[in-house]
Formats: C-alpha cells, structure tokens, sequence
C-alpha cells in the first residue's frame, strides 16, 4: 500500500467489542469480543458490526482480535482456539470489505501481548512469539498492522521486527498517560526517535481520552508524521486492566463498563467539535476506540467532504 496513505485525512473506525455486546453477544469471562470469533453464531454480527463502520464512512476497518492475544484465551481456558480466533477475525474482516463494495483498508490488530495499558515486562521471546502467533494467522487478510494500545518502546520494537519479516506497514498506537508518557514512563518523542522507521504509516494515540489526546498533541505534532487518534470514552480517565481472569464462567470482568464506566454525554456533535479541533492542529488520522459507535464515526466522516 501507498506509506503516505494517511498524509491525506482518514477515518478509521470505532469500538468493535463494545459495539458486539450492545447487539446481543455474550462475552465469556475477560474474553470479550473474543467470544464473538470462537462462536460461530456471531459471525455475522462481526460482520454486520464491520459494515455499519464502513457505511459510517470509515476508510479503514480493524480486525476484531484485540482480546484473542494468547494470554487472554489461556487465562479463559480456550487456547485450543487461538488460532481459529485470529484467522476468522482477518476473514470476517476481508468478508465485509467484499460485501461493502467499497475501497476501505484492513488494518490488522496486533494488541499488547499482556495486559492491556500496563507495560510487558515478561521475556522477549514470549512477547515475540505473541506478535508473530497473531501476525501470522492476520497477514493473509490485511493491508496493513496496527500496533494496537501499546505501553512502550520495547514492544514495539519486537513488534515491529515480526510485521518487517512479514513485510507489510504499520500504524503504530501508543497508550499515552495524563502525563503524557507511556506507560514505561517513555515520552512519545524518545519512542518515535527509538522506533521509527521506514515502514511507519503514522502514529495515533490508541484508547486514550479526547483530554489527553489533545494535550499530548503539542508533542506529536512536532513529530513530522502522520498522526491522529483512536480515543476511547471510557468515565475512567486513566483505564486499568481488568484483574479478574479465572474461567469463561467469570461474570466479574464480562464486560469492561461495569468498572471503567462509560460517557454517555460525549454525543457525536462533541466527537465531531474534538476531531475538528484535532484536524485545525495537524491530525488526518481520525477514529474512536472503546464506547465510541457508528454514529460517533459518521459525524466525523462529514470531515472529508
């Protein structure tokens, strides 16, 4: 794909996992919308998911895998699954292009191979091996990786040598604090100078606030690379992961609102007056992550024309 694609404004889509249990799909444990690739039932609800995205205006569309990292499906006992869960999610996506009839792109998600918005301090090679499981079964099905809520410049690092080998670009995401920094207590600067290479397609701040998204743009902005946002609207500013992780019986992290909350009054008028505001300062990457929906993105793609 042509690596200045996002010098040019893109939309990008929103949250899949939230968007899948408001249609009725039942999350197993910490599992999430995981549940929705290992039962086939809800197949047609990633799908059906994907295209209201894409009919939003979203230029590109993401796999829904982020909770199908192998350490979630073993801390919920389905790791036999893990490779069906991937792959389906790379074709379910693909599946949804074709049905669309529309020029989108499909990023393919490469989450935090741990938890989610803390740093991985755990050996290389099983991080490796994490990165490479994930981008092997996706790379079939995508046009490019995203590096979806990563915490510091050593992941992504590990990361970014599996997608070379694998020979497709990235977006990365970072996960960036009310300070900020990463969560390694990196500044975004020290990890854009570390990491960045000839395969980058830009750099968005991924399940962050509007809040502080925007502040940490005065930073990136100085970058001199495509930029933007996946922001989520969790109530809780600073989200943590989920702890609760014991069986696929487990209804205590079913479904992350129950402990981050949610911002009801963030309507799609408010996402389109942020993006705007993020547009007037050098943003072209425009989406939404956790509790942003299909209206949040159609205000949004009104931006391009």
């Amino acid at each position: 794909m042509d690596i200045n694609y996002f010098k040019n404004l893109r939309i990008l889509d929103g949250g899949m996992g939230q968007a899948l249990l408001s249609k009725g799909v039942s999350a197993k444990g910490s599992l999430w919308s995981a549940t929705a690739l290992i039962e086939e039932k809800y197949h047609n609800l990633i799908i059906e998911t994907h295209l209201d995205y894409i009919n939003a205006g979203a230029d590109v569309i993401v796999t829904n895998n982020f909770a199908a990292r192998r350490v979630r499906m073993k801390q919920n006992n389905v790791e036999e699954h893990f490779n069906y869960a991937n792959e389906k999610a790379g074709e379910l996506a693909l599946k949804a292009k074709e049905l669309s009839k529309k020029n989108v792109l499909v990023a393919g998600s490469l989450p935090a191979q741990n938890d989610t918005y803390v740093l991985d301090s755990r050996d290389k090679k099983t991080i490796e091996k994490g990165f490479f499981d994930q981008a092997s079964l996706l790379r079939p099905f995508v046009d490019f990786f995203y590096l979806d809520v990563l915490c510091s410049s050593r992941e992504i690092e590990i990361a970014l040598n599996i997608t070379e080998k694998l020979n497709l670009p990235v977006l990365v995401g970072l996960h960036i604090k009310k300070n900020c920094a990463l969560p390694s207590g990196e500044s975004i600067s020290e990890t854009v100078l570390k990491c960045k290479n000839n395969n980058w397609l830009g750099l968005v701040g991924a399940c962050v606030s509007p809040e502080i998204m925007e502040k940490a743009t005065e930073e990136i902005k100085q970058l001199n690379l495509p930029f933007g946002f996946k922001v989520n609207l969790w109530k809780n500013e600073e989200p943590l992961p989920a702890r609760s992780f014991s069986s696929p019986d487990d209804k205590v992290a079913v479904n992350p609102v129950n402990f981050l909350g949610t911002r009801e009054e963030y309507t799609d008028l408010k996402f389109l007056e942020f993006s705007k505001k993020m547009q007037k300062k050098g943003a072209t990457i425009l989406g939404g992550c956790c509790e942003t929906k299909p209206f949040h993105i159609k205000k949004i793609s009104s931006l391009k024309e």
